[in-house]
């Protein structure tokens, strides 16, 4: 008799024995994609994820019309947003690496100088928006969004594209700030 375990590397597998490879190729896989998002746990979350996923599996008896690992990162997709939800998280919002305390940490400085500098190269409207769309907590940034929205005649839905735009942006600017550095 098959344990839950096994179940799960057979659906992993899609049903070629792999003798556990699949599973920790999708580990590394999900572990790199959490590092990518630049995560601090990136382990942890890679974990996380396909525990649910195993969950999900026991409990449903199967998982059909989607291919198991587009499933796996459907699933980390989620442990992403709900981490990056989290309190206890303290990266990933443009407004929160600004404003943390300096460190002496090289790498960490040259990434804030590069952020800062980029900034400086946004429009004062786009620079003002992207600033102001990560500022408040919870219910107070619900507010400000609501109010940048209304500010520049936008709907929330456009709102959100438009800094997600501008952040990519940002980010294309400070890699290639910092490989310069």
């Amino acid at each position: 008799m098959s344990t839950d375990f096994d179940a799960f590397i057979e659906w992993l597998d899609a049903g070629a024995a792999s003798d556990g490879r699949s599973y920790t190729e999708m580990h590394a896989r999900l572990v790199s994609y959490f590092a990518r998002k630049e995560c601090a746990t990136p382990q942890e979350l890679a974990d996380e994820t396909l525990a649910r996923v195993a969950r999900r599996l026991r409990e449903e008896g199967a998982i059909t019309g989607v291919a198991p690992a587009q499933y796996c990162y459907i699933v980390a997709r989620f442990v992403l947003l709900e981490y990056l939800r989290s309190p206890e998280h303290k990266g990933g919002e443009l407004r929160d690496v600004r404003d943390r305390e300096t460190t002496t940490d090289p790498e960490r400085e040259r990434r804030l100088t590069c952020l800062d500098d980029c900034l400086g190269r946004l429009e004062a409207d786009d620079r003002e928006l992207i600033l102001a769309y990560y500022s408040g907590d919870g219910a107070g940034r619900i507010a400000v969004r609501r109010d940048l929205a209304a500010k520049y005649g936008l709907s929330p839905n456009a709102l959100m594209l438009r800094a997600s735009r501008l952040r990519d942006r940002l980010r294309t600017c400070v890699a290639a700030c910092r490989k310069e550095r």
